[in-house]
């Protein structure tokens, strides 16, 4: 007999993941008959004429075949071979050979310098560990912490934002762990309060949930909101007084444009308290920030206050993959390594990041305040991360899944319905990027505006 749905494990079976579903199935459905589709539904900025930044690009190629330096002279720029070089002398072998569990100690210390250089306190390259993109990192740091399934009387669980990005929510139910959902506050900026996170919190003990650690996206994915140093300290304090672990999701950090607005990580936080008894695991991505190479699946997990022997369990749980894939851990080396100051490459480089962060600045203005003109249709500020997550109001028994459904068929673009997200109960929303070119998003809105007008 072959293979049947009933025979998968009920955790496959219950976990879902709407950036990819079925409102994109239908929209891959449509592209492949013909029709325009305009994809706002995933962030994933080369995909939507996002230009790769060139200092990346000559340093991957380079250390896939070191011969181009000779057999293209004058194509590379000598900092741009020098630090190919680099690479590969830590890496012994290239990058057709596995790397040490935790990635190429080079690049592993390139990382220890960036979080240096941007938070002024010490990191440790062997509290650092490459992952094929963020999300493995933040499935590993989960896997680590839910011991206890859940049953009908209790089991492990992790504190998640509502609305969250769909990753926790999926990886929570295939470790068959319990998500305790902590809502942000949409009318105060998509901020939170130590008061939210004790009603969560309270509510879950009292159903039996044994709460873990917290999970905390910032910049905000879907909100795009940047929790300032004050929310950053009440959310320590609350770790530490509930004796929870923190998952920081800082993937966007880069993504920053309101003025007044900054990123401030966790471990600067923690580090600046004097804070050791607070568990933290925190994620940084190249798919995201100025450089969108999500396909080169590059990113590090940091951990912080972690006793040895369970950094020894977090070590082997990432050796069961060997180790991540070798041109992502480049493409993380890039991440963190600008070129020298004063070089040819550096003016480059800088003059590509710069356009690329502008121009995300100027779409996520023009949304939110192209959306907030629709009636129907309200949209916090977008302060840093590549989303809006607009409510929207519908006609009686509609859902959000219907208005995202309808307006793919209509007009082609795909979003997302906030039901993936999660959001308070009686409300409805949807997250579309920022990242179409500008003209596209002018015309994104515009026909959202027709749409919406006509479909209420």
């Amino acid at each position: 007999m072959s293979l049947s749905l009933s025979d998968l494990g009920s955790a496959v079976r219950k976990t879902e993941y709407a950036v990819r579903g079925p409102i994109v199935a239908r929209a891959q459905e449509l592209e492949r008959s013909g029709r325009r589709i305009i994809w706002c539904n995933i962030g994933n900025p080369q995909a939507l004429e996002q230009k790769p930044i060139t200092w990346l690009r000559q340093i991957i190629s380079l250390c896939e075949w070191p011969e181009l330096a000779e057999r293209a002279p004058g194509a590379f720029p000598a900092e741009a071979i020098e630090a190919a070089r680099t690479i590969l002398k830590g890496s012994q072998h290239g990058l057709g050979a596995y790397s040490e569990s935790k990635g190429l100690k080079v690049v592993r210390e390139a990382v220890a310098h960036f979080i240096k250089r941007r938070d002024g306190i010490d990191a440790d390259p062997e509290a650092i560990y490459l992952t094929d993109g963020a999300s493995k990192g933040v499935q590993a740091a989960l896997r680590i912490l839910i011991a206890k399934p859940s049953t009908p009387t209790g089991g492990d669980g992790i504190m998640i934002p509502i609305p969250q990005y769909p990753l926790y929510s999926a990886t929570i139910t295939l470790y068959e762990g319990r998500q305790v959902p902590y809502h942000l506050d949409e009318s105060h900026d998509w901020k939170l309060s130590r008061e939210l996170l004790e009603g969560a919190l309270a509510k879950a003990k009292a159903e039996g949930t044994s709460v873990r650690a917290i999970c905390v996206i910032n910049p905000g994915n879907p909100t795009g909101a940047v929790l300032d140093r004050a929310n950053i300290e009440m959310i320590a304090d609350f770790a530490k007084a509930h004796n929870l672990s923190i998952l920081a999701d800082e993937v966007y950090q880069e993504n920053v444009y309101r003025k007044g607005e900054r990123f401030v990580s966790f471990a600067k936080v923690l580090s600046d308290k004097g804070e050791r008894g607070v568990s933290l695991f925190s994620f940084h991505s190249c798919s995201k920030g100025y450089l969108g190479e999500c396909g080169h699946r590059g990113g590090y997990m940091e951990i912080r206050n972690i006793p040895a022997e369970v950094v020894t369990e977090i070590t082997k749980l990432q050796s069961v993959s060997l180790c991540s894939n070798l041109p992502g851990q480049v493409a993380t080396w890039c991440l963190v390594s600008p070129p020298p100051e004063g070089s040819p490459s550096h003016a480059i480089w800088k003059a590509e990041r710069e356009a690329i962060l502008a121009e995300l600045a100027a779409r996520a203005k023009l949304l939110a305040e192209g959306l907030n003109k629709i009636p129907g249709i309200v949209s916090n500020e977008v302060a840093g991360a590549m989303y809006a997550f607009p409510k929207i109001s519908l006609p009686a028994g509609k859902t959000d899944e219907d208005w995202c459904m309808a307006l793919l068929e209509k007009t082609g673009i795909c979003v997302v319905p906030g039901t993936g997200f999660g959001q308070d109960p009686g409300t409805a929303h949807f997250r579309t990027t920022i990242l179409p070119p500008t003209a596209q998003l002018k015309e994104v809105v515009e026909l959202i505006a027709d749409f919406h007008k006509n479909y209420r």
